[in-house]
């Protein structure tokens, strides 16, 4: 029987730096054999777990911070909901989008 897999808010932060890199091994093993998709989603999955490494206070309402891989963008954070920065991106089409604060830079480490 399959093991359940576990939210990663319930992992401790060494169990995380293991997911993220299994899930990093993954995704290079998805792109060197050109599976676009299955790499795009590990990636993405990778990035989820980062955001429980990071520390939600670090970000604040109303501030504006460069997105991580993205250079020139900045996103203006309405408001967080767990890892979740809720705001808009400067300059976008002005629509409501959720980030993970790991795709978000703050200045405090």
């Amino acid at each position: 029987m399959e093991q359940q897999e576990r939210r990663y808010s319930e992992m401790s932060q060494h169990e995380l730096q293991q997911e993220i890199a299994n899930l990093k091994e993954k995704a290079r093993k998805a792109e060197q054999l050109g599976i676009v998709n299955e790499f795009a989603v590990l990636e993405r999955k990778a990035l989820m777990a980062q955001a429980y490494l990071k520390n939600p206070d670090d970000y604040e309402p109303g501030g504006i911070y460069p997105i991580e891989g993205d250079p020139g963008v900045f996103f203006k954070i309405y408001y967080l909901n767990g890892v979740f920065a809720w705001g808009y991106r400067l300059g976008g089409d002005g629509k409501e989008e959720a980030l993970p604060i790991s795709l978000l830079k703050s200045d405090k480490k």
